[in-house]
Parts: structure tokens; sequence; C-alpha cells
């Protein structure tokens, strides 16, 4: 690889995508993506009926589909997994509402009247409780506020590496680099562990060590593999520590940056535009009387 090579990867990931024109979301700032969707998580929690959810769901897979880079079958499970998990969640969620009330709720009466459905009509029987059309659809509420609020997280976090957030954090939001990169530090754990416990699991079967089957053999298994796990992790946490005094780290309240990340001017419009959308959802009940 050339030298201008070896420089874009060990560039933030921000960076490397504007560079290579990945797509949008990937281009942006993760604090900047956090504060575009921040208003409408918190709006989630508050609102009652099913219109607004469901037209930021409709936002934000736009949003992930032709934002973020997905393969084909990610695309087909965005778009054939949000419906079901919907659709099943409604009822879920709406056997525990009970009966009695569940016409009256804020959520069920707009909705069952935009639909013209009764309320009072059973669709089945549980247990000899009657599950309603007005529960499935306080049900189908509530299932639509907890999927909205899973893709404005998705839209926040699915083109958003780890290393990128915490060099946000602590640029912008001047949190201390100390808590910062530790963090860092520690999330790096996780694939090293990964890598380890593969190799370690190789080892075994080349050696033919075998537990047989079933649940106590899978146990015994986990806990022969937990035991060189937790050595390997002592001795890499200790090459960690050893490396970071090394350096200095912790020594001075500020420390120098290698990588900048910078703000542009899509960053700045993303955040009008997406609170006016947040504004548009929330406010289309009203507009659609």
């Amino acid at each position: 690889m050339s030298a201008a090579g070896n420089a874009l990867v060990s560039r933030p990931s921000v960076e490397r995508s504007r560079a290579e024109r990945l797509p949008w979301l990937h281009r942006r700032t993760p604090l900047v993506k956090i504060a575009a969707t921040l208003p409408a998580i918190i709006a989630m929690f508050v609102v009652r009926d099913a219109l607004s959810p469901a037209v930021l769901i409709l936002l934000c897979g736009a949003a992930i589909a032709s934002g973020a880079r997905m393969t084909a079958r990610g695309t087909l499970l965005l778009i054939l997994g949000v419906p079901a998990v919907v659709a099943v969640l409604s009822v879920t969620l709406g056997v525990w509402v009970d009966p009695n009330v569940a016409g009256e709720t804020a959520s069920a009466t707009p909705l069952l009247a935009a639909l013209g459905l009764d309320g009072t009509a059973t669709i089945f029987e549980l247990a000899g409780r009657p599950f309603t059309v007005a529960a499935w659809a306080t049900g189908l509420g509530t299932a639509l506020r907890l999927v909205a609020i899973v893709l404005l997280s998705l839209v926040g976090g699915i083109a958003t590496a780890g290393d990128d957030f915490v060099r946000s954090l602590v640029q912008h939001l001047r949190v201390p680099y100390r808590f910062g990169y530790a963090a860092m530090a520690a999330f790096r754990f996780v694939p090293r562990f990964q890598s380890e416990l593969e190799v370690i699991r190789a080892a075994r079967r080349v050696r033919g060590i075998d537990r047989g089957r079933g649940l106590l053999a899978w146990v015994r298994s986990q806990l022969d593999v937990a035991i060189p796990l937790l050595a390997g992790a002592l001795r890499h946490a200790d090459r960690v520590a050893l490396s970071m005094d090394a350096r200095a780290f912790g020594f001075a309240p500020t420390r120098t940056e290698r990588h900048v990340l910078r703000t542009d001017a899509a960053d700045w419009a993303l955040m009008p535009i997406a609170w006016a959308a947040t504004a548009a959802a929330l406010l289309a009940p009203s507009i659609l009387g």
C-alpha cells in the first residue's frame, strides 16, 4: 500500500467516508447524528397517537436505506422485518391491555376512528379473556413507538464507528480524555476476546477434547474455555496498562489529538432538517385531522 493509502486508513472513519464518498450517514460526525434524532426519541416517550411514530418509522427507514452502506439482505430485512416486528408486538403488548378501558385510551380512539373499526369487537379469546380491536390498537400504538425509538437510534449509530464517537465526545463535548480513551481501549477488548476464543476452541478441537452432548456438557465446555480466556484477558490488560503508562496517559489535563473530527456545512444542515421532519411527523395528526 502506498503512503497516501496508509495515511487514509489511519484517519477516522468519518474522514475516510468523506474521501471515499460513502453514503451520507457515514460522512456525518457522530454527535450531529445523535443531536438530529434525540428530540424525536424524547418525543416518542410523550406522544400517544399512532400516526407520528409511523411517519418517523418511514422516515428512519428511508434514511437508513439511503444513507448507510447495507447489503441486499440487510435492506430486505429492514423492509420486511420492521412490519413483522410491529405486527408481533401489537399482539403481544395488546393482550396485556384491559379490554374494558382499551377503547378509551388516547392512542386507540383516533386510530379506531381513522380505520372505521369497532373497538368492542373481539378478535380472539385467550384463557377466557377477550382480545378486542381496541386492545390491539393500543398495543399497535405502543409497538410503533418502540420500533420508532429503535430505528431512530439506528440512524445515529448504524454508520458510526466507536472510535469516532469517543473522539467526538472528547473533542466536541469536552469529556475528559481519561474516561473517553480508557473506554475506547475497553471496547477494543471485545474483538480481541472473540479471536482468542476462536483460537482456544480450535486448539481444543485439535487435541480431541470433547465433553459430549447435552446441556451439562455444554456448561462444562464453557467453563473449560473461560479459564484460558480469563488468563489471556489479564495478560492483555496488563500490556495495555503498561503501554498507556509509558505514554504518560492521564499525566496532563489535556492531550494532543492525533485525529481531529471536523464538522462541515452538511453536518450543520442535517440538524435543522431532521428537527423539521420531526416537527412535521408530530404535527401530522393535527394536520390530517
